[in-house]
């Protein structure tokens, strides 16, 4: 649907096509994720699933979420060559890089997706030819098996590591990723939502919290408010700003 034109027939590469069907099974919903819950918890209201669908691919969107393999390929352009990796390595022990594609709620040790998606990885460059982002990956994850830093603090490649880069290689735009992820997690959704609904003891989503901030305090109009009170405000938002993502809404 993507590649043929004007061809009376086209029949794409049966390895691009295998690739592609085992990327959506290991992309299907588990758990309670950001997204399965923002589904389940819109579709607890009755809103039909287009609506609860379009909430979930906005908590899919995130960074840290469907969009954490995009990241994966920002931070490998960031490290240009593999001997940048100790350098980068350094910075994240120190607080000052995020090591994306490492790391999962569940998974506290190597994800079993990521194990099948690095074998499809290298059944996928035989055909589309080599990606030196590839390489990189593969020496990034050596080296940060290696280290009793990520081995400590259980941090493993997850499903996100090779995905961008196996995408990319297929011929995907970068913003074309979230989409993907979003075509995989599709039928789980919809099972929760369906689930949900069709549950007769199944209430609307109220989620309850512990408020542990101010007792009761006084009003101040906006005109008397210190200077102090201001940058406070302006600090929040200038942190909002930031934590925005960079790449273009489509």
């Amino acid at each position: 649907m993507m590649w043929k034109a004007t061809e009376l027939k086209y029949d794409p590469d049966p390895v691009l096509e295998h690739a592609l069907d085992v990327l959506f099974i290991l992309h299907a919903d588990h758990e309670q994720n950001c997204s399965a819950n923002a589904m389940r918890a819109v579709g607890s209201s009755e809103a039909d699933p287009f609506s609860a669908a379009a909430a979930a691919i906005a908590a899919l969107y995130g960074p840290l979420h469907g969009g954490a393999n995009e990241q994966v390929l920002r931070m490998l352009r960031e490290i240009g060559s593999p001997e940048n990796i100790p350098g980068f390595i350094a910075q994240v022990k120190d607080g000052k890089k995020k090591l994306m594609g490492f790391g999962h709620r569940i998974y506290k040790n190597y994800d079993p997706r990521a194990r099948v998606i690095r074998q499809i990885a290298d059944e996928v460059f035989k055909v589309t030819g080599t990606n030196p982002l590839l390489d990189l990956a593969m020496e990034l994850e050596r080296i940060a098996l290696e280290d009793d830093y990520f081995i400590s603090r259980k941090l493993y490649p997850n499903v996100d590591f090779y995905t961008g880069i196996i995408y990319q290689a297929m011929g995907f735009p970068v913003e074309m990723f979230p989409v993907l992820f979003a075509i995989g997690r599709m039928p789980g959704w919809l099972a929760q939502w369906e689930e949900g609904l069709l549950d007769p003891e199944q209430k609307i989503a109220r989620p309850r919290q512990l408020y542990t901030g101010y007792d009761e305090r006084s009003y101040v109009p906006m005109a008397t408010r210190s200077a102090a009170q201001d940058a406070d405000v302006d600090a929040i938002a200038a942190q909002a700003a930031h934590a925005a993502p960079e790449r273009p809404l489509r």
